[in-house]
Formats: structure tokens, C-alpha cells, sequence
């Protein structure tokens, strides 16, 4: 079988969701990647990046977690300039909550995700947490319209784009034909489902997987 990428979008604290799509990943022959927002909002915050840390030690060069705007915002609020309080606002009270009485945890967790890329990309692809638009530093984690933050249409790059961040409105990949982006932030964190998009290397769509979000994971009102 020819290798391919197995393309996870927002996980958001959403453990037992995550895990059950996990069950999906072929390691032999795909390459994972997660579009970043592994916490916040979900019940299981510390679990998510957890689980994140020791596949990358089981299967070394086999997994590529991206930065999202969460994370970025955790380690905002963590680091030197901190405390955030919009973060705590919008996700990140919660995460802070499932961190107390787990400093050393925290602290190793923080290293890991300071370490985390914006981008993977080859020829054919070109993946981000929120896409690659029309602003001359894409890059740069303060730009609003930048890859961790940008909300709306996204520049055609001549390369397939997958992305996350904004949760497609019924729950289910959703693909822009003039843009060649596909996005699969399926709202797992709102109770709808956790995606992973197969997809080969030359950027050819193989298939994809939806997984309902787990009761367990989520905080009914």
C-alpha cells in the first residue's frame, strides 16, 4: 500500500473521541497529523496532550501535531506575560481547572507544545490550523488573519489545503472547490463529531472517518 496521511482535526479535550478515532490510524502506512486545538472546552484537556506525547514516542517520525490558537493562547497565558484572561473566556478556564494539582504535568506539557509547527506540508499539500489567506505574514501567530486565526475564504496556493478551527456548520467535512481547501474541524467539542481525512501524498482524498463525540467528553448543559 502506498503511504498516505491520516489528517485529524480538533480534538478539544475530547479524550475518549480522540482515542476512538485513533483506532482508525493505520501507523504502518499513514502519516498523522492533528490541525492543532488539542485542549480547551472538552473534559480532558492534560489526557488529549497526553496521548498526543506518547504516540509521537511510539512511532517516532510517524505523527506531526500542529500548533492551534489554543495552544498558542495556553502557552500566552502560562508563560512570562501571563495570566490571558480572554483565553479563560473561551476555553481556557476549563483547561486550567483540569490542570490544578498537576504542575509537573503542566510544565512538561507546556514544553512539548511550545515545540509544535505551524505548518506540514509537501508538493501537493499544505496543512494548518486555519489556512493559508491573503496577508503577507501568514505566519505570524498575532496576525488575525494568519494560519492559527483566519476565519473565511482562503487563498487558492496551487496546493490542497487542510484545515481546522472553524467547525463546519452540520458536523461534516465540508471541501471549497475554488480554493482547493478542505475543512475538518467537525465541531467535536459541541457534540457533533471528531473527523480524520484520509488522503494520499499527492494530495488525492482516500477516504474519511467520523466519530460521534463520546457523552464522556463533553459538559452537558
Amino acid at each position: 500500500m502506498n503511504p498516505s496521511l491520516f489528517v485529524i482535526g480538533d480534538v478539544h479535550g475530547c479524550y475518549h473521541t480522540f482515542r476512538e478515532l485513533l483506532g482508525h490510524w493505520r501507523p504502518a502506512q499513514e502519516l498523522l497529523v492533528q490541525t492543532g486545538d488539542l485542549v480547551d472546552r472538552g473534559r480532558f484537556a492534560p489526557e488529549c496532550v497526553q496521548l498526543a506525547i506518547e504516540l509521537e514516542a511510539r512511532h517516532p517520525g510517524r505523527t506531526v501535531f500542529l500548533l492551534g490558537n489554543h495552544e498558542y493562547e495556553m502557552l500566552k497565558h502560562f508563560g512570562p506575560d501571563g495570566p490571558n484572561p480572554p483565553w479563560l473566556g473561551w476555553g481556557g478556564r476549563a483547561t486550567v481547572q483540569q490542570y490544578q494539582g498537576r504542575r509537573e504535568l503542566l510544565h512538561q506539557h507546556l514544553a512539548w507544545l511550545q515545540q509544535r509547527p505551524f505548518t506540514w506540508e509537501n508538493d501537493h499539500l499544505l496543512i494548518s490550523h486555519a489556512g493559508f489567506a491573503d496577508t503577507p505574514t501568514p505566519l505570524d501567530p498575532e496576525d488575525m488573519d494568519g494560519v492559527l486565526w483566519r476565519r473565511g475564504p482562503l487563498r487558492n496556493m496551487g496546493r490542497r489545503q487542510v484545515v481546522g478551527h472553524t467547525p463546519t456548520p452540520a458536523g461534516v467535512p465540508t471541501f471549497n472547490a475554488a480554493a482547493n481547501v478542505f475543512n475538518i474541524d467537525t465541531g467535536a467539542c459541541f457534540g457533533h463529531n471528531l473527523s480524520g481525512l484520509r488522503v494520499s501524498f499527492s494530495g488525492e482524498v482516500l477516504g474519511e472517518v467520523l466519530i460521534p463525540t463520546s457523552l464522556l467528553d463533553i459538559v452537558l448543559a
